[in-house]
């Protein structure tokens, strides 16, 4: 059937329904000496008479999306028998969705077409690097009324953006695990490279890097950056990468009043304590287009050794999604807010593997597994997780990754090893809590086949963020301890296989967190100074965590913080400790 011929059956079948329509007001009017009046009558045969249209009844399951040369190629299989032909016309129509745009009301502009009873297959221009991108669209397929067309497939993204990538430099792994959030001054940069750590964490805040001195093209569209604050990302991610580290950036969205685009729509400025940092999205097109040009913008400076700038080989999307307080886009249930960040963290990852195929893309929870949920600001890490692998299958397949958060409970205290006295931690999926006490719980948890990726591996985990104090809330200074907990909790998670990295949230103290008894730093800092973070001198546990990951020196650093723990031998608790040969 030609287009015209198909016009022609549509006008048709519009006549004949036409026709039953004023056949019911001549009936109605016939029957008033039947006792009944015009007005029942008319009601009476115009709901029998014009029958409400039948929902479609195929579905076409999309199996495949991938980019094919400049073409976007698109395959999948029917199911179900064919719609009425007399409510539906006799073909599929193939539409390209925006991240915001969520439903076809009110769109004709299909992208292309075909018969029903042909093979589901698309293939239809990619537009790359022109306004027309389709790089991050989604695409649906739907049937036609006359009137509206009706989504009858499951929503697709493009699977494979790493091909587009100009950077494919192997993946950078560290030597070893051990990691830390660095301070970016001179002294506390070569204090990181005498700590020889092999993992690095840089926060990067959009509000830092928009300004001026950097123009950026993307997309057709120019946006600007700051050149002074880029410079200072610059020679700390350039240092590191000279240094052979693995350098983790952590994607922020703090407020600013000059970019009220990267905000959900609604969201206002919010009291320290409500919202610390807020969430990205892509609800609107202004949103969308400014949060895909700082991502590529980022990954596109960042993404080579041979780069001026260096290399970041992990990304992370905001921090411990699942409480607003770290990721705030204001209450709602968790499928709605778990939509949303679908949604964006499907930009960064397209934006980011279209660059570098090997970059890695991470969310994060903190420790709460089960634990604190109120269904409205903050939700269990479990239910996240679960969530999250649950929205992005159907769209196709995500090689995302887990950046965990896995400090003691309550924090104030650093024995992690007796937190199971707070009935918070269980050696299951049922734990309200899941910590480095009982952290097998979690990639015990990531091995089950629904998690698993593409290429049948579990996901990469980093423990990018924790910490022990080493100010008790209840018995004051405890360096002791902490050198101890960290000692134990670096073993555990170097000798768990689906850990990649260990990183430590503080290399000094921040006076806030002092205030709080929350003293993580590997070093102390001045307390004269409450709004600046300016180290003093180096704790006990500079020297265990300088030394934790050396053959030649570990077990005899650690050897006097065994008694903190009521321990003799480190595998005692450490069933596949990594040097368990060498013990005593």
């Amino acid at each position: 059937m030609n287009k015209i011929t198909r016009f022609l059956s549509l006008c048709c079948a519009a006549a004949v329904l036409a026709g039953v329509s004023g056949a019911g007001v001549l009936s109605a009017k016939a029957s008033t000496d039947n006792g009944q009046t015009a007005e029942t009558m008319a009601e009476t045969t115009a709901e029998t008479a014009v029958p409400e249209k039948p929902a479609p009844t195929e579905f076409a399951h999309i199996y495949e999306c991938a980019i094919s040369g400049d073409q976007i190629v698109i395959d999948g299989q029917m199911e179900g028998s064919f719609s009425d032909p007399a409510y539906y016309d006799n073909y599929l129509y193939l539409f390209e969705q925006k991240p915001y745009q969520r439903d076809l009301k009110g769109r004709t502009d299909y992208a292309a077409w075909i018969t029903k009873g042909d093979a589901l297959h698309f293939s239809i221009p990619l537009n790359h690097g022109t306004q027309s991108d389709r790089l991050y669209s989604s695409f649906v397929v739907a049937v036609y009324d006359g009137e509206e067309y009706t989504q009858v497939s499951n929503e697709v993204y493009v699977t494979n953006p790493e091909v587009l990538a100009r950077y494919t430099e192997p993946y950078k792994t560290g030597q070893t695990k051990k990691g830390l959030l660095i301070q970016t001054t001179q002294s506390m940069i070569a204090d990181a490279f005498e700590l020889g750590v092999n993992h690095v964490i840089v926060n990067i805040p959009f509000s830092h890097i928009l300004g001026s001195g950097i123009d950026y093209t993307y997309d057709g569209k120019t946006y600007h950056f700051s050149s002074d604050v880029l410079a200072v990302y610059d020679d700390t991610i350039r240092r590191m990468s000279e240094k052979n580290m693995t350098v983790t950036a952590v994607l922020l969205n703090d407020w600013n009043s000059a970019t009220p685009q990267l905000y959900y729509p609604g969201v206002k400025r919010q009291p320290a304590g409500t919202a610390n940092y807020y969430g990205f999205h892509v609800a609107t097109e202004e949103g969308f287009e400014t949060l895909k040009a700082i991502a590529a913008f980022l990954t596109e400076r960042y993404s080579s050794l041979q780069s001026p700038y260096g290399r970041v080989s992990n990304w992370v999307i905001g921090n411990e999604i699942n409480n607003q307080l770290w990721n705030y886009m204001g209450p709602m249930s968790l499928e709605q807010y778990m939509e949303e960040y679908v949604r964006a963290f499907r930009v960064f990852y397209t934006a980011i593997r279209s660059t570098s195929s090997t970059s890695r893309v991470f969310f994060s929870t903190d420790y709460n597994w089960l634990h604190e949920a109120d269904g409205r600001l903050k939700y269990n890490a479990k239910d996240v997780l679960d969530t999250f692998n649950s929205m992005v299958v159907p769209g196709g397949p995500m090689d995302w990754e887990l950046a965990y958060h896995p400090y003691s409970i309550p924090m104030v205290e650093p024995e992690f090893w007796n937190d199971a006295e707070t009935g918070l931690i269980k050696n299951d999926a049922s734990s309200p809590v899941v910590n480095m006490i009982n952290l097998k719980v979690l990639t015990d948890y990531l091995q089950q086949p629904q998690f698993l990726m593409r290429n049948g591996n579990p996901r990469h985990v980093i423990l990018s963020e924790q910490g022990f104090t080493s100010q008790s809330h209840s018995r004051g200074e405890v360096e002791e301890l902490q050198a101890a907990a960290i000692a134990y909790a670096y073993y555990l998670a170097d000798s768990n296989p689906l850990i990649d990295a260990f990183i430590m949230s503080r290399q000094v103290d921040a006076p806030s967190e002092v205030a709080a008894s929350c003293s993580f730093g590997l070093w102390s800092c001045d307390l004269s100074k409450p709004n600046d973070i300016v180290p003093t001198m180096r704790k006990q546990s500079w020297t265990v965590y300088k030394n934790i990951d050396d053959r030649k020196r570990t077990l005899e650093t650690t050897e006097k913080y065994k008694k903190y723990i009521g321990i003799e031998k480190w595998s005692d608790v450490i069933p596949d400790f990594k040097w368990k040969s060498q013990e005593k």
